[in-house]
């Protein structure tokens, strides 16, 4: 089934543009959404979400009340809930394998939807920029066709995305020949130009999974195991489950890189070199995107053999504690 705007079915779309043409409203919308303020969310009520992962889980849950993602550039973070049961995923998309991925987030959704309960399915989405190679702008529209071939009715509500000119010719980068364009007024959907660099407004969200409430968002910490998951995207590792809502367990399934990658050199290049070479959008990062890059190659150089990291090819589980933290369960 298509996708519904305010009851409208969604027809075929050619750029951002046309969308918020037609729309309006969504503009409105994301002007609002940008402009509220950053909520610093309590790690100890958090399942923070990494590139190219995703979790899902429901108002029911006693270890999560906030699911979260940020460090989104030309990625987009997208949230999909069930009005009924409250069932709530949130993902974050890098453009890898985006048809596979949005059918992941709605069977994993509708998995744990109550199917006794009335309500419907909502989307939101939440990132991208006005970045030269339009990036951000073909994610965008892979996401929303994606999710336009999906068998349930899929209710857009947030769509706080980029606004990138079509028209051909224009560069529509905030010079004072914007007025010459006629879809000029779309360039402000998540997109702010600062020092002459165009840049994200909102590069986190979390959605309160007790209320459904999404929110632009940051988050001091983005365990567990974060060195490990982020090799795991590094080296290639595809969209994957992280959470048992069941059992309240973040799960790091098996992962496997060669022990013979040669990635020690990007430890001595220049951060320069590290955002050009290694960064959709390398001047748009967040501070911290470098150290990142280098914590991570630094973690695959310590653990060149990925099997001894997970005994008995067994997944990583992680359960909160008493204090609120999360801890490894171990085998015995």
């Amino acid at each position: 089934m298509p996708l519904f705007i305010q009851g409208r079915e969604l027809g075929r779309i050619r750029s951002t543009e046309e969308l918020f043409s037609k729309y309006p409203h969504l503009q409105e919308h994301a002007r609002t959404f940008r402009s509220r303020p950053l909520v610093e969310v309590d790690p100890k009520c958090l399942l923070y979400v990494q590139q190219r992962e995703f979790a899902t889980t429901t108002p029911a849950d006693e270890y999560v009340s906030v699911i979260g993602s940020d460090d989104a550039t030309t990625c987009h973070l997208v949230v999909l809930r069930h009005t009924g049961s409250g069932a709530a995923c949130l993902a974050h998309c890098d453009g890898s394998r985006t048809w596979s991925e949005v059918q992941l987030i709605v069977k994993a959704v509708a998995s744990l939807r109550n199917v006794f309960k009335d309500g419907r399915f909502e989307l939101h989405l939440v990132g991208g920029f006005n970045d030269d190679a339009r990036t951000s702008h073909k994610l965008s529209l892979s996401i929303l066709a994606a999710f336009q071939k999906q068998e349930q009715d899929i209710h857009l509500e947030t769509c706080c995305i980029t606004g990138n000119c079509s028209l051909h010719g224009c560069s529509h980068r905030g010079s004072k020949s914007d007025f010459i364009c006629l879809n000029f007024y779309v360039s402000d959907m998540n997109d702010m130009v600062e020092n002459g660099i165009h840049k994200p407004v909102v590069y986190g969200i979390g959605v309160n999974v007790k209320t459904g409430e999404v929110f632009p968002a940051s988050f001091p910490q983005k365990g567990p195991a974060e060195e490990l998951r982020s090799a795991r995207t590094f080296t290639g590792g595809q969209m994957a489950d992280i959470y048992d809502s069941d059992h309240g367990l973040v799960k790091i399934d098996p992962c496997k890189w060669s022990p013979d990658m040669d990635i020690a050199l990007w430890l001595s290049q220049s951060d320069d070199t590290i955002l050009k070479c290694l960064s959709t959008s390398p001047m748009a990062e967040p501070p911290h995107f470098v150290q990142h890059i280098k914590s991570t190659i630094q973690f695959i150089l310590a653990h060149p053999n990925s099997d001894s990291l997970f005994p008995g090819r067994q997944p990583q589980l992680y359960h909160r504690n008493q204090s609120g933290d999360w801890e490894r369960l171990l085998r015995s």
